[in-house]
């Protein structure tokens, strides 16, 4: 062949394999381009709308981020009590957030202005919606002790505003949890634009609240249906589009635009565990056994640094009335709580992990951990429900006169739902036919505690009437039932359980707490170690921080890898 045609054929290709790169290249690395269909993203004339600069999950208000890994969860050191509960299984933890310190008095009193500004109780139909929400400031007295100056004072005075706070129960946590997460994405769709500037504060009652889950299925429905609060004039308005028909598109954000976030919640025990143990590298149980009996380094409560070698690392109690220490000189700053943010972090940036209160988690409490059937997100306490449904197929969105009233064991009434929310229902069979990963509805005795779980199934009752006592003593946990009921009147009625047969006092309705508190010897401060406590009930040693899951990568920040 001749030299210049090969030459000439040599450069060709080169030219030809420029271009094809050069096309593949833009072709992948165009954001706004579809890699399924080649149509275009976010276009000006409509089609498919989804935020392609979306990074990361932006830190909400209060949290820290806590890298997810893989753990051994329960007690790894020396058991000298021989629990059962609390066996070592190892686990493993998705990324989420966490509260950097307690939920303290002044955090817990914004939440209860606003109620009461929304929800006024000098309205005597939703009165009990803010009573519900108050703490039970006489978990502070006792007996044979002197202390109305905390019953008065430690959950409204400024003195006590940065202490965490304290007689809330697991429910009133967890109401607490969801006011948070609609104030939150609240103020986040007001940022972007999609609702009217400080509506939040100037145009919400009773009858007109904003609610996450409402705003997502049926934003139209949210304050009431508010044009002017949810169609906001001026710079609202750039969001959206409209077609050669007049129809509007980018009226209301969407999961799509990244804006919402997810919900507070309370963290489970797992994650709870997991976070404060602080653990960066030393995941095994070999590895970290005799280092991590504390969210701190060590096997001691005192500090080991130079400046300030022998000060308590957290707030508990010493011994037999020692609850801070000598006058002058105190142990560890305390005699009841303090205030959050008094001692080091642990290696996550959390406050108070050990010490202080102990914590709300969102399980349900039993004995045994079933590492056997699941080692991933470990939790149980789910509850799966759906959006009712009106005869139109709109959702069905709670009004003033559908809240329903719960009384608890102790008398106190609760709203289960306020106005403003979706209707929640349990999932039928419409999404649990044929599925291998859920069956009904409440998976809290899955594998435990129910029928399927005991070696005496075949002489379970289900009518505790029927069979008498000698039934009832077969069941793995059979609780007193305690009844409690209001006449025509309105009087309480309260019916006791006194039956001899009852052997236990778990059941569906007993929360796990963690972690040591003010009250508590050094031997609560372990991690691992776990108790439980009715869910309707509350203490003036037991208080609560939220977490929330984290959607996206595993890491923070992380960058992708170069070619």
């Amino acid at each position: 062949m001749d030299m210049k045609k090969v030459v000439a054929f040599k450069i060709l290709l080169v030219l030809a394999l420029a271009v094809v790169s050069t096309s593949c290249k833009k072709s992948s690395s165009s954001k706004n381009s579809s890699r399924a269909t080649g149509w275009d993203i976010n276009s000006r004339e409509g089609g498919f709308q989804y935020n392609t600069d979306f990074k990361e999950q932006e830190t909400a208000p209060g949290l820290v981020f806590i890298e997810g890994g893989t753990f051994t969860k329960g007690r790894v050191q020396d058991d000298v009590m021989h629990d059962w509960n609390n066996s070592p299984n190892q686990q493993h933890v998705q990324s989420f957030y966490m509260d950097e310190t307690e939920v303290t008095n002044a955090m817990y009193m914004e939440y209860l202005d606003w109620i009461k500004r929304v929800y006024p109780p000098s309205d005597e139909s939703i009165r009990a919606i803010y009573h519900g929400a108050l703490p039970d400031t006489l978990v502070w007295r006792n007996r044979l002790g002197f202390n109305e100056v905390m019953t008065e004072n430690y959950l409204r005075h400024p003195g006590y505003g940065e202490y965490p706070v304290v007689g809330v129960s697991w429910i009133q946590a967890v109401e607490f949890a969801n006011w948070r997460s609609d104030r939150v994405n609240e103020f986040y769709l007001e940022k972007a634009g999609y609702l009217k500037r400080d509506a939040k504060i100037t145009d919400v009652d009773s009858e007109q609240t904003f609610s996450t889950d409402t705003y997502i299925n049926a934003p139209t429905l949210t304050y009431g249906g508010n044009e002017e609060i949810i169609r906001p004039e001026g710079r609202g308005r750039r969001n959206v589009r409209v077609d050669e028909d007049g129809n509007e598109s980018g009226v209301f954000a969407t999961r799509e635009t990244g804006i919402i976030s997810p919900k507070y919640r309370l963290p489970t025990e797992t994650e709870w565990e997991y976070a404060a143990l602080g653990l960066s590298e030393l995941r095994s149980y070999n590895l970290y056994r005799g280092r991590k009996k504390y969210p701190w380094d060590g096997q001691y409560t005192r500090s080991g640094k130079r400046k300030i070698r022998g000060d308590q690392m957290a707030n508990f109690k010493q011994g037999k009335g020692d609850y801070g220490g000598i006058a002058g000189w105190s142990d560890d700053g305390a005699d009841i709580t303090n205030a959050v943010k008094s001692y080091e972090p642990n290696d996550f940036g959390l406050y108070d992990m050990a010490g202080n209160v102990a914590e709300w988690v969102a399980d349900v409490y039993r004995p045994i951990i079933d590492d056997e059937f699941n080692d991933f997100n470990y939790y149980r306490g789910n509850v799966y429900t759906k959006n009712a449904l009106n005869d139109d197929g709109t959702v069905k969105v709670v009004t003033i006169d559908d809240i329903v009233y719960d009384t608890l064991s102790n008398g106190k009434v609760v709203a289960r739902n306020l106005p403003g929310e979706i209707l929640q229902v349990p999932v039928d069979e419409n999404e649990t036919y044929l599925r291998s990963n859920f069956d009904k509805s409440d998976q809290i005795n899955f594998r435990d505690g129910d029928k399927r779980s005991s070696r005496y199934f075949e002489s379970f009752n289900d009518d505790e009437n029927e069979g008498g006592a000698e039934s009832e003593t077969r069941k793995m946990y059979n609780s007193p039932k305690h009844t409690i009921t209001r006449d025509s009147l309105g009087n309480i009625i309260r019916e006791y359980d006194k039956r001899n047969s009852r052997t236990s006092l778990i059941n569906d309705k007993v929360r796990v707490y963690k972690g040591g508190s003010w009250k508590d010897r050094e031997y609560w401060l372990d991690p691992a170690q776990r108790r439980y406590f009715p869910q309707d009930m509350a203490t003036d040693y037991i208080g609560f921080r939220c977490a929330m899951s984290r959607v996206g990568s595993k890491s923070k920040n992380k960058t992708k890898k170069k070619n």
